[in-house]
């Protein structure tokens, strides 16, 4: 076994038996930007990332519904997640990324202006969403704090759900 390999073995044994944060008292998450702020949901909820792909509008639904685009025979509901927010919407660039989220049986597409990373945070680390508005209204789940940043932790299911 060559002596790199025996210490990346090392490392993760020192990772799992150590001080650090057991494995159930960490959330994972994948960090992603819209407008000037970064938000995250939690890993498992993500079907997968794709680069935009063309879409068809649907009449007589929000601005913020794009409309639906076929995901390998999936008819996918298709948000942007920009106007979503009340930002302004913008040109898809090179970084612009749909998003595929799951929640039982809801599935929709999301536009995100690019992905950031994926996220390992100590449960003791996210804090509670702000008393900003009633938590039944909210599509915040909670904050999460890293050294130098702030994120957003959203609720998948109250993206997903159907208010129109």
């Amino acid at each position: 076994m060559s002596e790199k390999l025996q210490q990346i073995i090392n490392k993760q044994h020192k990772t799992l038996s150590g001080d650090d944060v057991k494995i159930d008292e960490v959330i994972q998450l994948v960090g992603f930007i819209v407008g000037d702020e970064e938000f995250s949901v939690p890993i498992l909820s993500i079907q997968e990332i794709i680069k935009p792909i063309s879409w068809t509008r649907v009449p007589q639904t929000p601005p913020y519904i794009l409309g639906v685009f076929n995901l390998r025979g999936s008819v996918i509901p298709l948000i942007d997640l920009r106007s979503r927010f009340g930002l302004e919407m913008q040109k898809h660039t090179e970084e612009t990324r749909f998003i595929v989220m799951k929640n039982n049986d809801d599935v929709a597409g999301f536009v995100i202006d690019r992905l950031t990373e994926a996220i390992r945070l100590p449960k003791k680390d996210v804090g509670p969403a702000p008393d900003t508005i009633s938590e039944e209204e909210s599509m915040i789940d909670g904050v999460g704090k890293q050294a130098d940043r702030i994120i957003t932790i959203l609720k998948v299911g109250k993206l997903l759900e159907r208010n129109f």
